[in-house]
């Protein structure tokens, strides 16, 4: 597919950009109206291809949790034997907890995790009829209490029986950013892996004491602008980290129910690295 129709979908999902203005940009890439809204099954996530990873043998839940302005809820995963497991925070994208997240939080929960998703709509009391709502939504968060609502899933970790004490976590685009960002603001994290994900600030990468997975797509130049002076505040502060670049990989390029954007190829592998960073990292 083009890469212009590409960036465009990119602007669209994560820029307050309207669907009417998107669709007005996109015929004029494409020819029309019509091829327009022929494309557009390819480009927007489908979740009827989410449910890949099945709950059998998983115990799951629903959870809450504090939060501001109100509670948080989350998706918990973990295998069905009771034990305590290292935990891993699976953060979704700027469209809320979705059924490709939980997807992947069972993933995460097969893997030997306690997995939990939480949602972070969920504290404004949103449940988005579809994504533009959701987006939308997103600008109604506060960044402090957005924050600290996901600093808050550590402390309530810490009152569950089947969690020991050693958490990860890992996040997509909107949750790349905060997987980042709780490496910044928890000290007690063991290891955070960002996919895709906006890079905090060079000064405040000295206050990072977890190990770091980056995964990246190459094509994708907006988030990869931050890469060189975030790499290079890592080294400066001795941090230990993995940086991966997927060449010729879009943006979401793990999702799979993104459509064009999706790499199958690049997906399977950062699963393998994201997998064996765990095993090392929280065992």
């Amino acid at each position: 597919m083009n890469q212009d129709i590409i960036n465009l979908y990119d602007e669209y999902t994560h820029k307050p950009l309207t669907r009417q203005e998107f669709l007005k940009r996109l015929a004029l890439l494409t020819g029309g109206t019509a091829a327009a809204l022929a494309l557009l099954p390819l480009l927007e996530n489908n979740y009827a291809y989410a449910a890949v990873t099945k709950a059998d043998g998983l115990f799951t839940e629903t959870v809450e949790y504090p939060g501001q302005p109100a509670a948080m809820k989350a998706y918990v995963a973990r295998p069905q034997e009771l034990k305590k497991y290292a935990a891993v925070v699976v953060i979704h994208e700027n469209r809320g907890l979705n059924a490709h997240i939980e997807d992947v939080a069972r993933r995460v929960a097969y893997a030997g995790y306690l997995a939990i998703a939480p949602n972070a709509l969920s504290a404004l009391g949103k449940t988005p009829a579809n994504e533009d709502e959701a987006r939308q939504w997103f600008q109604e968060l506060k960044p402090e209490n957005n924050l600290q609502n996901f600093i808050n899933v550590f402390d309530y970790l810490a009152t569950r029986n089947d969690y020991n004490g050693k958490a990860g976590c890992i996040g997509f685009c909107w949750g790349g950013a905060m997987a980042n960002n709780l490496a910044v603001n928890v000290p007690m994290l063991k290891a955070a892996v960002p996919f895709y994900g906006r890079q905090p600030a060079a000064e405040d990468v000295p206050k990072i004491k977890a190990a770091l997975q980056l995964h990246y797509g190459g094509l994708d130049e907006r988030v990869n602008a931050g890469i060189g002076a975030y790499e290079a505040a890592l080294k400066q502060n001795n941090i230990s980290y993995e940086l991966y670049m997927y060449e010729g990989a879009q943006h979401a390029f793990f999702n799979d129910t993104s459509g064009e954007r999706y790499s199958p190829a690049a997906a399977k592998l950062a699963w393998e690295r994201v997998l064996a960073f765990f095993n090392k990292k929280l065992a």
